[in-house]
């Protein structure tokens, strides 16, 4: 792909497009704006680059932006900085493309992805010289050398770089190796010649033609291509085994098995692959990971992964469009396929697969693994280093996966408790950030609600519980979770109704069998990804509501069968009762106690009257 706007010009696309000038309504650029493809850009009344974006209708992409109101807040933002919009019309999508790609980079807007990683690369360089060397370097000289890569890591590079070691004997030095210099007599052998890892070309020992062959099999090698250099090795072993030299084939067959131990590596295709770049894409609310394969061969020769930073609702589409052209430019691709998960158009010259079964199939999968794995890594290393950045990104994620108007900074949830009806409770336990806050944890007595009425104790404890809030002039959650099906929801929408909040405060109930999620007035329950961070904090709220309110339960159940005996006890009264109930926990415990053990709790006197009791009930 070529764009339809030279490099040499960007420079000054960039600096005509900053030019200030009296500028004309909003609305009658957008009216004078062609129906062409092209690029936009936006400008701020200070004349500073907000945007660039790419349309295939330059007037109807640009007038979207100020049609209506955007879910993201950051793109109202952008719409309300927007002074002065200016394109430029490329005559097909592709170059669009292409030239949005190079614009971002060169202009760096405010409101345009951020590529995170636009660092300088290693690459391994063939020198154009006489018996050329190959080294590591990070630095491109136009002098004719061949350089492959780049690669993602000195590691990468490294490991390489030791195979192509073991298999051909190449100099090291840096010496002018001419052939006048040569015949000279100028150099002479060093260490690396006698120790087998150099063949002396310095002082005409190797000819330049044996040397090159050499240079050329290295080449191959690093185009991903093994089975040149397999082919010679194995006519070279077979060669010296007829002559009956053996000890020089096992050194060949040892290069051989060096050669297909790191083949084995990357093999993962039908060699028959070959020539074919893999992205594929994992993104969420701030960031998109793209991960990017190089199959040479059937084996993978690059492997890299791209951090997006994102500054608008930006969708995966548009970000791996963004990324397959930034890869392909960074890493020099020229394959004429490439796999995507979702079809993508770049022209006619490029044919885009999107595999659903086979040996296409896995490697895309194999693609996607490492995005996820990159985007675990980050958001591990984030939590630690930046948890206000952290709770941010799930706050929004909530948002968006519960489809509700405001981040959830403040949740609360409710669950009952009772054994057929006996001492039932209701707990509400809080979540502030999306971790609990215990010191707003609260207990609830069933107060008005005789026998097991689940629906009827959801909607007393509702009441109460934000009708204190409301009365106390205290702030209220953005979210209400109900441990409960519909029943129970519909009973806690109840008090809502009758405490004016509906519609201020959002509220959902969850079923424990599938991990339901019901919201008001739809009967078709919502279902979240099993492994979703969202669905996780609403597991944890649900269990540590019915923790808290199991506990409070057995407390109360506990208080219930000591009271029902305690004051039976003449001369215990119920302050002493509460005493032993904390120390003793259980009427079983108390029996049990000595008489000196509960005279250590409420006095020798009335430790004399519990022990006679229980003395004198015993049968």
């Amino acid at each position: 792909m070529k764009s339809a706007v030279s490099n040499s010009n960007y420079n000054e696309i960039a600096s005509c497009l900053a030019m200030t000038m009296e500028t004309p309504s909003i609305e009658l650029q957008i009216q004078t704006l062609p129906d062409n493809p092209g690029v936009y850009q936006y400008y701020d009344k200070e004349g500073k680059i907000l945007y660039v974006g790419k349309a295939k209708n330059l007037k109807k992409r640009v007038a979207s932006y100020f049609n209506k109101l955007h879910d993201n807040a950051k793109t109202n933002v952008l719409v309300r900085k927007i002074v002065t919009i200016k394109h430029i019309v490329v005559s097909s999508e592709q170059d669009a493309l292409l030239l949005e790609n190079n614009l971002i980079k060169k202009l760096q807007p405010r409101y345009n992805v951020l590529l995170r990683d636009d660092k300088t690369y290693p690459w391994i360089c063939i020198k154009k010289e006489p018996f050329s060397r190959i080294f590591p370097t990070r630095r491109m000289t136009k002098d004719g050398s061949e350089y492959f890569g780049p690669y993602t890591n000195f590691k990468t590079v490294n490991t390489i770089l030791d195979l192509i070691k073991e298999l051909y004997p190449l100099r090291t030095c840096n010496y002018d190796l001419s052939e006048s210099n040569i015949k000279a007599g100028k150099f002479k052998v060093c260490l690396e010649y006698h120790i087998g890892n150099c063949k002396g070309p310095c002082e005409g020992l190797e000819t330049l033609e044996n040397y090159q062959k050499q240079v050329d099999a290295i080449r191959q090698i690093l185009k991903g291509n093994f089975k040149d250099s397999m082919r010679d090795f194995k006519k070279q072993m077979n060669d010296y085994a007829s002559e009956m030299k053996f000890e020089a084939a096992q050194k060949i067959k040892e290069k051989i098995n060096v050669l297909e131990n790191y083949q084995s590596y990357s093999q993962v295709l039908n060699p028959k692959i070959s020539n074919i770049d893999v992205f594929s894409i994992v993104s969420d609310e701030t960031m998109a990971y793209v991960n990017f394969l190089q199959i040479s061969h059937g084996a993978i020769i690059r492997s890299f992964t791209l951090e997006l930073k994102k500054k608008l609702d930006e969708t995966d589409e548009e970000l791996l469009e963004l990324a397959v052209v930034e890869l392909r430019e960074r890493f020099n691709l020229t394959s004429k396929e490439i796999i995507l998960p979702f079809a993508l158009d770049f022209g006619s010259t490029i044919k885009v697969t999107v595999p659903q079964l086979g040996d296409k199939k896995q490697i895309l999968d194999l693609s996607e693994r490492n995005a996820k794995y990159q985007r675990l890594e980050q958001l591990k290393q984030i939590q630690i280093v930046d948890p206000e950045r952290h709770t941010n990104r799930i706050m929004a994620q909530m948002q968006k996966d519960l489809r509700l108007s405001v981040e959830p900074r403040h949740i609360e949830c409710f669950d009952n408790s009772n054994i057929q009806g006996t001492n039932p409770v209701s707990a509400c336990v809080v979540f502030k950030d999306g971790k609990p806050s215990k010191k707003d944890y609260r207990h609830f007595n069933i107060k008005t609600v005789e026998g097991p009425n689940d629906f009827a104790s959801m909607e007393e404890v509702v009441y109460r519980r934000y009708k204190r809030l409301l009365d106390e002039n205290q702030s209220l959650p953005q979210l209400i979770i109900i441990d409960g099906g519909k029943g129970q929801l519909s009973s806690a929408l109840k008090s809502i109704d009758d405490l004016g909040l509906r519609g201020k405060i959002a509220i959902i109930g969850i079923a424990k069998r599938l991990e339901e999620l019901f919201y008001p007035g739809d009967s078709v329950p919502l279902y979240l990804d099993k492994k979703s961070e969202t669905l996780k904090i609403i597991q944890q709220l649900r269990n540590e509501a019915h923790r808290f309110g199991i506990t409070h339960h057995r407390d109360k159940r506990s208080k219930s069968a000591l009271n029902s005996t305690i004051e039976l006890i003449p001369g215990i009264g119920e302050k002493t009762m509460l005493t032993l109930l904390k120390h003793f926990k259980s009427v079983k415990r108390l029996k049990l106690a000595t008489e000196k053990e509960i005279s250590d709790v409420v006095g020798v006197s009335k430790a004399k009257k519990i022990s006679d009791f229980y003395n004198i009930s015993k049968p």
